[in-house]
């Protein structure tokens, strides 16, 4: 990796590609020791953000199909505030925007208190994201529903699964086949680029006695505030690896549902009270289900106005673009490799799945959501040089 001399301005030019880019949170790595608290671009600041792998991130707020423009990073300073916090509560992280004060959505890592006496202990469970709200306060995301209590937020498991000759199930944990464990909080971390977190989690096979854990798992979080002068939606991103834990595979034989899921708010159960719209242009969830896509959005009405959260699949995910899981009767979607046949988890790799979540208000834009799903899978180009 180089390194730049001090005498050598950083700058960094990002190239928009084929598509216009509003908004879109870019990313490169530094040199080695370089240390940038801010960019500027045509005599404006720009607020940037490093992580702890030396990586800088920040926004282009506006640039057209086969344009470019150059930054200027600047490594003194003062420390821009954070636009997007996280803060641990309990066995909570809440993230929130510091411009409107208010809660984007919370982490669930420890297990929490059932919430009603009549559910049993087997079904206790953290590691995932719920409540999920709007810009406006909507909540899109249910948890412990009565007719799926397992269904939570947004959460992630296998359940149709062959493990050391055993058919453990992590997703309907009440089976007492399996459950999926919160493992540590890795790191968190607040910003005027984005908030997030690590977490670590493991699937465990409880057909085995003792219990045996089949996968090491982890998430990696993203929330980003809202694009300038964009006051409908908000957009987070969701990274998960898993990892044998044994020596031996995790077989998933073909079927209809398994990985991420995403369980809408109460008011949209019934048939008739929730809509679905795939990126292929599909309104009807019979239909629609089992095909492939590369965004589906799930919205609804929430105490008289309409509200949603679509799930963008990056295009590197495995079998992509992936088969899709829109429940029937109940506000629930799921990509699901699994559908495209038998697959597995080996020893030595590693399982990764991405996807982008966009949390709106109002009934979904079709066209926005395509230009977005063009950012997360196309990125624009991004390039640092030594300047003079």
């Amino acid at each position: 990796m180089t390194v730049m001399a001090a005498d050598q301005p950083l700058k960094v030019t990002v190239h928009a590609g084929d598509f216009d880019r509003r908004g879109t949170v870019v990313n490169a790595m530094l040199p080695e020791k370089a240390k940038i608290q801010g960019a500027r671009l045509g005599g404006k600041f720009i607020a940037v953000q490093t992580d702890d792998s030396n990586r800088i991130w920040w926004a282009v707020a506006d640039l057209k199909k086969g344009q470019s423009e150059t930054y200027e990073l600047l490594p003194e300073t003062a420390v821009v505030a954070p636009v997007v916090f996280t803060r641990k509560d309990g066995n909570k992280l809440r993230f929130g925007s510091a411009a409107k004060r208010s809660t984007l959505m919370e982490y669930q890592a420890e297990a929490g208190e059932l919430p009603r006496d009549n559910i049993k202990a087997a079904f206790k469970r953290g590691g995932y994201l719920h409540p999920i709200l709007t810009p406006s306060g909507k909540q899109v995301t249910d948890d412990f529903p009565t007719n799926h209590i397992h269904h939570h937020g947004v959460w992630w498991a296998w359940t149709h699964t062959k493990f050391q000759g055993r058919t453990p199930d992590f997703w309907n944990m009440g089976d007492g086949k399996g459950r999926v464990e919160f493992d540590g909080l890795d790191t968190s971390w607040s910003g005027p680029v984005h908030g997030g977190f690590r977490s670590h989690l493991r699937q465990v096979d409880l057909l085995a006695a003792p219990s045996v854990t089949a996968l090491k798992e982890t998430w990696e979080v993203r929330a980003y505030p809202q694009p300038s002068g964009v006051q409908t939606y908000w957009v987070f991103d969701v990274t998960v690896e898993d990892r044998c834990a044994t020596g031996d595979a995790l077989e998933l034989p073909e079927y209809r549902y398994g990985g991420i899921g995403l369980r809408g708010n109460w008011a949209w159960n019934g048939k008739d009270k929730v809509n679905f719209l795939t990126s292929e242009g599909e309104t009807d969830r019979i239909k629609g289900n089992a095909t492939r896509g590369r965004w589906c959005d799930m919205w609804g009405d929430i105490n008289g106005a309409k509200a949603g959260i679509a799930i963008l699949g990056h295009p590197s995910n495995f079998r992509a673009p992936q088969p899709m899981r829109l429940h029937p009767t109940e506000p629930f979607f799921n990509f699901a490799p699994q559908q495209a046949g038998d697959m597995a988890i080996k020893p030595g790799e590693t399982f990764t799945a991405r996807y982008r979540f966009v949390v709106h208000d109002g009934p979904p834009d079709r066209a926005e959501l395509d230009r977005l799903w063009n950012d997360y899978a196309h990125p624009p180009e991004v390039r640092i040089v030594a300047g003079k």
